[in-house]
């Protein structure tokens, strides 16, 4: 007989997080309007915004940092704990928090070092925490996400950034209709590229972001030191690393940079090394990558098409080679330390 392996427990907790992701961002994003007009107005006065978050939340920064700069906002995405040791002058900006938790280390030491601003507003999954009471904030439907490694915290997360953007003028109805109605990509291909691979760098341009995102998520819960590069610094000798035992998983979407992760992977698979691109350009697949296909899309409809499908990615990933997978063992869910 063939043996079954149980499914890790916290691997069930994180998929209990990713079935409810959808409709819990869909209600974010309905519930944040009037928080969301203030957070717009203050950026239409300074012009300016930093955004600070620990974690997936600065994962989550970094791949919004280059949707407001389009709205013609100079935004910059910091990790706290650099705030903290390198700040950058705060005169002149809207600041964005951002904390699942509203708990974290980072985000209690910079309140009570930094003290509260006019300007200055939380993101946040969890009411009543520490942030939310300390900061006007947009708080994310559904209460705090409770399994290790960051899912439905992202994608509600990117929702409430959805609000912000709309009450700037942006049209949500692209990214809104892929929440409705996600596609079903089949990762099977992707996960066998990957199968025999030691580690994993992931890399994008304009959707580096998510990439970034997934690369902690694969680190967390397969506890291999995968790792992401922007392309342009990916390019920029890493390529030295290069070759069949690592795998290389590229975000292309519809926009500008398009056709510089299409060069990227060209190269990645003239060195032998596994790649699976997650594709929403509209462009045709590269020879000798796993390309999965979405809907052509950028911005938030892109990130919320892909982010689903990747987050399945890691997580198989994950469960083929760690007994345990989804279980910190050094970490915990809300880091009350630094």
């Amino acid at each position: 007989m063939t043996e079954q392996k149980t499914r890790p427990t916290g691997l069930v907790a994180i998929d209990r997080e990713m079935a409810r992701q959808h409709a819990d961002a869909i209600a974010s994003y309905e519930g944040a309007s009037e928080m969301a007009a203030k957070a717009a107005a203050s950026l239409k006065r300074t012009g300016k915004l930093l955004l600070l978050g620990m974690g997936g939340s600065h994962a989550v920064n970094r791949a919004v940092e280059p949707l407001y700069r389009t709205l013609g906002i100079d935004a910059i995405a910091l990790p706290l704990s650099e705030q903290l040791g390198q700040p950058l002058l705060l005169n002149g900006r809207t600041i964005f928090v951002t904390s699942q938790s509203g708990e974290s280390a980072e985000v209690v030491r910079w309140f009570n070092e930094a003290g509260g601003r006019d300007e200055t507003f939380g993101l946040t999954l969890e009411g009543h925490s520490f942030l939310a009471k300390t900061a006007p904030s947009l708080v994310g439907a559904g209460g705090t996400e409770l399994a290790f490694a960051a899912t439905r915290s992202l994608t509600v997360t990117f929702a409430l950034h959805l609000a912000i953007l709309a009450a700037l003028g942006e049209d949500p109805t692209a990214a809104l209709a892929v929440l409705k109605s996600p596609q079903d990509i089949d990762i099977t291909t992707a996960l066998s590229a990957l199968a025999n691979v030691q580690t994993v760098v992931t890399s994008g341009r304009r959707l580096q972001g998510v990439a970034e995102a997934l690369a902690l998520g694969l680190t967390e819960l397969s506890r291999r030191p995968c790792f992401s590069l922007e392309g342009g610094q990916l390019r920029h000798g890493p390529m030295e690393m290069l070759g069949p035992n690592m795998g290389v998983v590229l975000f292309r979407g519809r926009d500008n940079t398009a056709g510089l992760v299409t060069a990227m992977i060209v190269s990645a698979v003239e060195t032998g090394a596994p790649t699976v691109v997650f594709d929403a350009s509209g462009e045709e697949p590269v020879a000798g990558a796993v390309t999965l296909r979405f809907e052509p899309a950028s911005g938030l409809a892109a990130i919320f098409a892909m982010l689903p499908v990747a987050q399945r990615l890691m997580i198989a990933f994950a469960e083929a080679r760690v007994d345990n997978a989804g279980t910190p063992v050094r970490s915990t869910k809300i880091t009350r330390s630094e």
